[in-house]
């Protein structure tokens, strides 16, 4: 019954206060991690000792080597709703998609990858699920939002991960999804994750946000591996919003970089597109710390530095010389700061990157026309 293969277990002390070399641990810390290595720790369930809560039941395990060498209570408590596989729906087989099931496969949960390309229908797979996590495209989530059935289960958490703007509407993933999940059980999931390193089990972190915090921990320790780290945030809107910004100013960093611009150029670019992504979020009712964090500034980083990002290789070939249709062409799945640009073009705010990007996108100039832009506005005091 108990899988001590499987790395994350969560757990919780009931009082225990141990000590080791003279330093007292705290064990009452809920969400800490405890990493079993099956050729030297003995977990062995005791099913003599269990009772009930509200999120199921817990089992308490005598851990034989830890106990002996002092170091830990003589029984810890494993959540099993950590602890035994879920039902995890991935919706979407694209790259993001695929890496999310990986992930969550890893962790021994149940996981079924759903493609709008394949045959299974829909309603048949989210009945069965606990989770169910959208890593669709922005332009094709309304209709995936339709095509659900009327009645939804009634305890699954639902998690967008789709990162930008329906092109008509302006509105969020999340904003989409409120329309047939409540938000106490909708979390948005973003950060610096690009897909193909995931895939290659390179180490990385993320934010789980909801107004609900329960829905946001419980994503948290179905996830969290010694691969990914996953933080929570109750700031679900600005999360969102630093993962669908960044993608603008991708594509202004991959012409800046196309155009051998240097380093210089690089840093001041992807230092002003930071305030001009808190400037959207806080007119928008988001928290400005949030696009500081993982979500925003983390995310900004990655996608502006990496040739793995579509939004980044977007930008490389505007600056070659090709019109945005080739230049989409050109590169697999979805370019989200494309639509994303034109959505924020049409604000009434001061956003400078973003208003040269979607007019080079639109094809109104060219990219050293959009350099000169940006470095001939008026002069002014930096602020953030």
């Amino acid at each position: 019954m108990a899988r001590a293969s499987v790395s994350p277990i969560q757990w919780e002390s009931h009082g225990a206060q141990p000590h080791h070399g003279g330093e007292q641990l705290d064990y009452g810390l809920r969400h800490q991690w405890l990493y079993l290595q099956p050729s030297s720790q003995s977990l062995r369930p005791d099913p003599s000792v269990k009772s009930a809560d509200a999120t199921g039941c817990r089992y308490v395990y005598p851990f034989d080597v830890a106990r002996s060498q002092g170091m830990l209570p003589n029984y810890i408590t494993v959540d099993c709703m950590s602890f035994y596989p879920v039902s995890i729906l991935v919706l979407g087989a694209g790259a993001w998609g695929s890496a999310l099931a990986q992930l969550a496969s890893t962790q021994g949960h149940r996981v079924i990858l759903w493609s709008r390309r394949g045959n299974v229908p829909l309603g048949e797979v989210v009945s069965q699920a606990d989770v169910v996590i959208s890593a669709v495209s922005m332009v094709g989530l309304r209709s995936l939002i339709e095509s659900l059935p009327p009645v939804l289960p009634p305890t699954a958490i639902w998690v967008t991960a789709t990162k930008g703007l329906e092109l008509g509407t302006g509105k969020t993933p999340s904003q989409l999804w409120q329309s047939v999940v409540s938000g106490d059980r909708l979390v948005v999931l973003s950060g610096p994750n690009l897909s193909l390193e995931l895939v290659r089990g390179l180490p990385a972190a993320t934010v789980a946000a909801s107004h609900n915090g329960e829905s946001a921990e419980r994503l948290q320790t179905l996830l969290a591996s010694r691969q990914l780290r996953v933080y929570t945030n109750n700031d679900p809107l600005g999360v969102e919003l630093g993962g669908t910004l960044k993608n603008v100013m991708a594509i202004a960093v991959g012409v800046c970089d196309g155009l051998h611009l240097g380093a210089n150029a690089r840093a001041a670019l992807i230092t002003r597109a930071l305030p001009e992504m808190i400037r959207v979020g806080v007119a928008w009712g988001a928290r400005a710390e949030t696009f500081w964090g993982l979500s925003g500034l983390g995310d900004l980083l990655a996608t502006c530095t990496s040739p793995l990002s579509r939004n980044y290789r977007v930008g490389l070939s505007l600056a070659m010389g090709q019109n945005l249709e080739a230049s989409l062409a050109g590169i697999p799945g979805t370019a989200e700061g494309v639509n994303t640009a034109l959505v924020l073009d049409r604000m009434d705010l001061t956003l400078p990157i973003t208003h040269v990007v979607a007019k080079l996108l639109r094809g109104e100039q060219t990219p050293q026309q959009s350099v000169a832009e940006l470095m001939e506005r008026d002069l002014k005091q930096e602020s953030l």
